[in-house]
């Protein structure tokens, strides 16, 4: 090779080396070409299915900026993508709270410093959404300054269905607790039996039937209420019910605690196939029983007593037809006992009541007895009252019971009815005769209201027919009888009159002075029916006569004045005879004659009680007679109140013990002393308890009240007995009792309140007195102190 062609020869090489370095190039270029798109294919998948993935995957590096998708800001519901995690709240409609933010970024920074993983759910404000992110450290290679990757999960559904799961079971917590606690506090023995029947669970009421500690003693020992039956066990029973995967029922005796009861029990088989075993519970029904054995014996006794009345009775059932008929009822209405048998319907029994002639003529009989038939469906009992052709009267009650069912009871009224007829006829003839007296009759229900009059009662008080005729009450026709009288407001004291006598049931009597001078005596007299019997006669004619006599009475009066003179004048010649009969009586007693028997003993004791009695009664004669004239001496002193009226009542304790009257003493306000003259003040008040004890009703009540301060002292007497007409008040210097004295008491008596009224004046004090006939008696009395 020569000098030229060398260089040649290098060229050639080289463009030979080059020819193959771009070959090898373009090889490699189109390699790294088929590399490149590959990849890029690869990234476009990945790309997509982060797009579609269920979760978004979000970077936080270490200075807090963010890298993720663009719809990651839109799952958050931010108006502008988030560049920073700080991005994701401050919004009020979307992203996170602070809180929750807060949370975030405390998780996301320590597992950028730990790398510790973290699950946190977060709810998006504004949405019903909730998330749920998933961190840990990011890449090193690709992060290397220690990047946190997040992935947010939307768990909306999954946490909502976890929260119901959650709720659900919280519900079924709850409910099986109340479950068991009812179960176990039940009254009756309940128990539970894993499927090989061994006791799993026994309540309290188990426990204490069967007489152990607790329900773990029972399910150990494997303690079983119930006996064996018929050589099969309880447990066989339970797995009877588990095989036949059905509930089994049956009634054993079985001891409960100490007692011998009938119970019911049921086996029930729990799951599919008795697969949670086999719950059991015993209910106690001895109570049921022992009830229905005397239900059916009150029964039994009720139809027996059924049978023994007068009146039939007769039941029907729901279905209409008949369930009882007594004896009465089949007597009454002829029936045979064979066909009652027969249980017939109550159509039919009442076209058997008509075949025998036992119902009254109606003109559309199934009209009638289909009007009859609703008395089973009426809330309320129906009542009849039925004629027969035979003149029977029947009263018929209809009354439907609880069941459905219907009661008839027929009571034969036709002897009340005859005696109503024969009543009548006595009314009609009482009428007659009422219309007929001289005196003007009515009568006065408890109530007040008239229920019979006569014809003079209506044309006294002017009352017209068709009033008395509505019964009115008495408050209703008192205007209208006032009217009549010379002073219309004492009409009060004739409604008084009947109201007292039907209510304290004591005959009452006044009179009325009607406007045109008549006088009419008024009586008001208690009937045995409870009614008062009202009557009015005319005394105008009799009012002359007793005018007369009272002019006689005047003089008499007179007389008995001249008389008091000579008896306060002769009491002074009784004394020398009475000392002497006194004497003489207590040598007796004593026995300086000799010994008495028992008749001369007790002759001696009336002499000295008739002397003692005699010789008060001078004494108050004698006091009378120099209180009248003034020359009744006065010894005033300080004197013990309390004492002295303690001492007044002892004195009279027995004599109103005597004459039954219960004699009270009320000293609460009496205390210290008083100024006066305590022999004439004991002997006013002793004069007054005498007459109110004296003149008495037995059972009575009298009362003696005394009060007193410095400057006054009060003394009251008060009773319950007959009392004293204004009348006899102002001319109490008699004995003011003239209705109860007895024929042979003294008229010297009556000069006790006289008396008292002058020793009380003769202190300067008051003496008051208050009653009405009827109402008792109060005297109150007064004495000024210093």
């Amino acid at each position: 090779m020569t000098g030229e062609g060398l260089p040649i020869a290098l060229i050639g090489i080289l463009m030979a080396l080059w020819l193959v370095g771009a070959t090898v190039a373009i090889w490699i270029g189109l390699s790294l070409r088929r590399q490149s798109q590959k990849m890029l294919r690869q990234t476009s998948r990945l790309a997509r299915l982060l797009e579609t993935a269920p979760a978004f995957p979000v970077v936080v590096k270490g200075d807090g900026r963010i890298e993720a998708a663009d719809r990651f800001s839109r799952l958050m519901g931010l108006p502008t993508a988030a560049l920073t995690l700080t991005d994701l709240g401050g919004h009020p409609d979307g992203g996170l709270s602070s809180t929750d933010l807060a949370r975030l970024e405390e998780k996301v920074r320590e597992t950028q410093r730990t790398g510790k993983d973290f699950t946190l759910p977060l709810p998006i404000l504004g949405s019903p959404r909730r998330l749920l992110v998933v961190g840990g450290i990011a890449d090193t290679v690709i992060y290397p300054n220690g990047a946190a990757l997040l992935w947010f999960f939307d768990s909306t559904e999954s946490l909502r269905e976890l929260e119901t799961r959650t709720e659900e079971a919280e519900k079924a917590k709850a409910a099986f607790t109340a479950l068991a606690g009812l179960i176990e506090s039940a009254p009756l023995p309940m128990w539970h039996r894993s499927p090989d029947m061994s006791l799993n669970f026994v309540n309290v009421a188990y426990v204490e039937a069967v007489g152990a500690s607790d329900g773990l003693q029972v399910v150990q020992d494997g303690i079983e209420l119930l006996e064996t039956e018929s050589g099969k066990s309880a447990a066989a029973f339970a797995k009877e019910a588990m095989e036949k995967g059905e509930k089994i029922e049956r009634i054993v005796s079985a001891t409960l605690g100490e007692e011998r009861r009938q119970l019911r029990v049921f086996d029930v088989p729990l799951g599919e196939a008795g697969q949670a075993g086999v719950a059991g519970l015993a209910i106690d029904i001895q109570d049921l029983t022992t009830a229905r054995q005397e239900f059916r014996q009150l029964s039994d006794a009720q139809r027996h007593l059924l049978n023994m009345m007068s009146a039939g009775v007769v039941q029907f059932g729901s279905d209409y037809t008949l369930s009882f008929a007594n004896l009465p009822f089949q007597r009454l209405f002829a029936f045979r006992d064979q066909w009652l048998t027969e249980k017939p319907e109550f159509a039919r029994v009442l076209d058997r009541m008509r075949e025998n002639g036992k119902l009254p003529e109606v003109r559309d009989f199934p009209a009638w007895r289909a009007e009859r038939e609703t008395w089973f469906r009426n809330p309320e009992p129906s009542e009849e009252n039925w004629l027969l052709p035979d003149g029977t009267h029947l009263r018929v009650l209809a009354q439907p019971v609880p069941d459905g069912g219907l009661l008839l009871i027929f009571e034969d009224r036709t002897e009340q009815a005859q005696l109503a007829s024969a009543r009548d006829i006595l009314l009609r003839v009482r009428t007659a005769t009422f219309d007929n007296l001289f005196e003007a009759i009515a009568v006065f229900a408890a109530d007040g209201r008239i229920s019979i009059w006569n014809r003079l009662f209506a044309e006294t008080w002017g009352l017209p027919d068709d009033l008395l005729i509505k019964h009115p009450r008495l408050d209703e026709i008192l205007p209208l009888m006032a009217k009549h009288l010379k002073k219309p407001s004492q009409i009060s004291i004739i409604g008084e009159l009947v109201r007292m006598t039907t209510a304290n049931r004591e005959q009452r009597r006044s009179k009325a002075a009607f406007a045109d001078d008549r006088i009419f005596q008024i009586a008001t007299i208690p009937l045995p029916d409870g009614n008062a019997l009202f009557t009015m006669l005319d005394m105008s004619d009799s009012l002359k006569i007793e005018q007369a006599l009272r002019d006689r009475n005047a003089a008499l009066q007179e007389a008995d004045g001249i008389k008091a003179k000579f008896l306060a004048n002769m009491s002074y010649e009784f004394r020398t005879p009475l000392t002497s009969i006194s004497g003489f009586a207590d040598l007796l007693k004593a026995g300086v004659a000799g010994p008495l028997n028992d008749q001369a003993s007790e002759y001696v004791e009336a002499i000295l009680s008739s002397a003692e009695r005699l010789s008060e009664q001078i004494n108050t004669v004698l006091d009378y007679s120099q209180s009248e004239a003034g020359a009744m001496p006065i010894a005033r002193e300080n004197v013990d109140v309390k004492k002295l009226f303690v001492d007044v009542a002892d004195a009279k304790a027995a004599f109103a013990k005597e004459r039954g009257v219960a004699l009270h003493l009320r000293l609460d306000e009496a205390s210290g002393s008083f100024f006066l003259d305590p022999k004439r003040i004991g002997q006013a008040v002793s004069q007054i308890l005498d007459n109110a004890i004296r003149y008495h009703k037995p059972n009575g009540e009298v009362l003696l009240f005394v009060r007193n301060s410095p400057d006054l002292l009060e003394i009251i007497v008060s009773d319950n007995g007959p009392g004293m007409s204004a009348e006899d008040q102002q001319m109490f210097s008699g004995d003011g009792r003239k209705s109860s004295q007895s024929a042979d008491e003294s008229i010297l008596q009556g000069l006790g309140l006289p008396l008292a009224k002058q020793l009380i004046e003769t202190h300067q004090g008051t003496f008051n007195m208050e009653s009405r006939p009827g109402e008792g008696l109060t005297i109150i009395m007064t004495l000024p102190g210093r």
